[in-house]
């Protein structure tokens, strides 16, 4: 096995680090992630690796894009166990800070009964994230990073505060790693999509590589929630994919309409017993839906199976 990476939980080392190598004219590609590292991360840390002299992996789940109701305290983690598999891989440095915010006076990230109490609803009436929800008396975090239309549909519509809160944190740690290179999945599309707007438009000296979606042997796109699925709840799951590869297939050879396209998608997959949050088919740069896919076209998907909400897509390219 390789030498095990450098730990490092300090934002002001972690600049140090960075800063350190590249003067001496190194690359470096970042793979931000927020731990229990399946095959899919690892896939894009291979890639970062064949990118640039040096990678960098952060671990760091991210109060800010979780609101109160959301799943932050059962996000699974295993530290040791992505340790050793980014060593296996050759992984140079693994940054993983235990906070990257100021709470203010009478706050703090483990006040866990302050986000359940607080509610989804900040003071000046618009949702609020457990960040805000277990800030103390106001002086602590209060500066957003939004990429106002990406962020407005899909997962933004059942999701108000979480593309924010990625923007925001993925701004952070480029301002804290400064790297050259940044590699993120596709799963994610639309914050993908999001993040190499805020790169354009922010000027951010960084390079945005996109990694296609890794899946299971049967087609389920691997999910760091997938292991919160119950046997039966994962095999119902199936049906995202296998909707999708339908609809697929249907819109490049049965000339199906995109609103044919979309009741496929949503019959298949209630009919497996999933709850579906949205189904929608978009351009794939600006996000914007579509009614006939004459250039390329993206289906996205989120649905409920049991307590676990999982998002796909498929791109399609007539």
């Amino acid at each position: 096995m390789a030498s095990e990476p450098e730990v490092i939980r300090d934002k002001t080392a972690m600049r140090r680090w960075s800063r350190s190598h590249r003067s001496k004219g190194k690359t470096l590609a970042f793979v931000p992630t927020m731990g229990f590292l399946h095959e899919g991360h690892l896939a894009l840390v291979r890639a970062a690796g064949d990118l640039a002299d040096l990678t960098v992996v952060s671990i760091y789940v991210n109060p800010g894009q979780f609101a109160p109701s959301e799943d932050l305290d059962a996000y699974p983690a295993d530290l040791r166990g992505d340790l050793y598999k980014l060593a296996d891989l050759g992984v140079h440095a693994v940054f993983c800070p235990t906070n990257l915010y100021d709470y203010g006076e009478g706050g703090g990230r483990g006040d866990v009964q302050a986000r359940r109490t607080e509610g989804a609803i900040g003071s000046s009436g618009s949702p609020v994230s457990c960040l805000e929800a277990a800030a103390g008396d106001g002086s602590g975090h209060e500066t957003w990073v939004r990429v106002e239309k990406l962020e407005r549909g899909l997962c933004g519509m059942s999701r108000p505060v979480f593309f924010r809160g990625v923007a925001t944190i993925v701004a952070k740690l480029f301002n804290i790693v400064e790297p050259d290179i940044a590699v993120f999945g596709k799963k994610d599309y639309q914050q993908w999509r999001i993040i190499c707007r805020m790169v354009r438009d922010l000027d951010f000296a960084v390079k945005i590589i996109g990694s296609e979606i890794v899946r299971e042997f049967d087609g389920l796109a691997m999910s760091s929630r997938n292991v919160r699925l119950s046997p039966e709840e994962r095999e119902k799951a199936l049906s995202i994919y296998n909707s999708l590869s339908k609809a697929k297939y249907a819109a490049l050879h049965e000339q199906s309409t995109c609103q044919e396209l979309r009741s496929l998608v949503i019959q298949l997959v209630t009919e497996a017993g999933g709850r579906i949050d949205y189904v929608e088919i978009v351009e794939q740069e600006s996000l914007i839906p579509v009614e006939e896919i004459d250039s390329p076209a993206v289906i996205c998907i989120a649905a409920w199976f049991g307590a676990v909400r999982l998002i796909d897509n498929m791109e399609i390219n007539p």
